[in-house]
């Protein structure tokens, strides 16, 4: 069985277990389980805005935090607004989760696009350091706006709403969360066979000669860094829903770290990889948290131990190299 065919079915194992064990958590009446499961939806989609960004355009950006913090945040103040009754910048809040990862993912693709238009001029560590300083300024800046909570936070009394669902039904918000990652991966999944994705990782492999071809580079990756700033602004806005919390620390460069290291541990450009990464992430908090307060310590030896004998993740060393890429 060749590697192609190894990785398909590795990646509906992941779908289905993802689908079946929060499905047995809902008849067996165990609410913790189902909340566990939309955690890893949702940052799982929260890394596949990332993975966009980092595996197909090679990009390190260690300042996605922010885009999940602007998401975050637009869906902790729509809810504010929404249940005191008050307008947003002359508008009315609202108390619906469609329009409020609309404007989610239109704040979040705005300032990455100023983001990525300043920090595409560099590249290596000056490109990492400088996302990771907009992001701490985005953290400070959450820090201090006392109107939301400052440090001490925003909480959402009461969730955004779906058409046709109860949010304050874990089952059913994440029915939300599945459905809304699978949509991601389609968008990733596409854009990756779309000639959009080869001129990406053509950029990535060799910038000089993408653009001795045609290709213009800066433009290319802007465009891929903005759509994974939406992505990741989208995993924000439900992820301030399912905790019903939304605090500068969503912005903190830890957050970003925890991106990362979720799609190395599934596997960087891998279809499923974000989904196996933020798997693994949350097991390890909640099984090795329970047992001992020094479960990172134990997470980091696996990162370790996948970044010197498996580079492609748990997808990768399951399913062998890919041949994309």
């Amino acid at each position: 069985m060749d590697s192609a065919r190894r990785e398909w079915l590795l990646n509906s194992a992941l779908a289905l277990a993802l689908f079946v064990v929060p499905l047995w958590a809902w008849i067996a009446g165990e609410p913790f389980i189902i909340t566990l499961a939309t955690r890893v939806a949702i940052l799982a989609i929260a890394a596949v805005g990332l993975n966009i960004a980092l595996g197909l355009g090679g990009m390190v950006s260690f300042g996605h935090a922010l885009y999940l913090g602007i998401g975050g945040y637009v869906a902790g103040i729509a809810a504010h607004h929404a249940f005191n009754g008050t307008p947003v910048l002359g508008l009315p809040g609202t108390n619906q989760m469609l329009p409020v990862w609309a404007i989610a993912m239109l704040v979040s693709g705005g300032v990455a696009a100023v983001v990525g238009a300043l920090s595409l001029r560099t590249s290596g560590i000056f490109f990492i350091m400088i996302t990771l300083a907009f992001a701490q300024m985005g953290f400070f800046f959450a820090l201090s706006w006392p109107a939301y909570g400052g440090e001490d936070g925003l909480p959402i009394f009461m969730r955004n709403q779906f058409p046709g669902m109860n949010t304050n039904r874990p089952w059913d918000l994440f029915l939300i969360a599945y459905a809304v990652l699978m949509a991601a991966l389609l968008v990733f999944a596409l854009l990756r066979a779309a000639r959009f994705g080869a001129a990406l990782m053509a950029i990535r492999q060799n910038p000089d000669r993408a653009a001795a071809v045609g290709i213009s580079p800066f433009g290319i990756r802007l465009t891929a860094f903005i759509l994974s700033g939406m992505i990741t602004g989208l995993a924000g806005a439900m992820m301030a829903d399912l905790t019903r919390f939304v605090s500068p620390a969503m912005m903190a460069w830890t957050m970003s770290g925890e991106l990362i290291v979720i799609i190395i541990l599934g596997g960087v450009g891998r279809l499923f990889g974000p989904v196996a990464g933020a798997a693994i992430l949350v097991g390890f908090e909640v099984f090795f948290g329970g047992v001992t307060e020094h479960w990172k310590l134990w997470l980091g030896l696996v990162l370790l131990a996948v970044v010197l004998f498996a580079r492609g993740g748990l997808i990768g060393l399951i399913a062998g190299r890919a041949r994309h890429g």
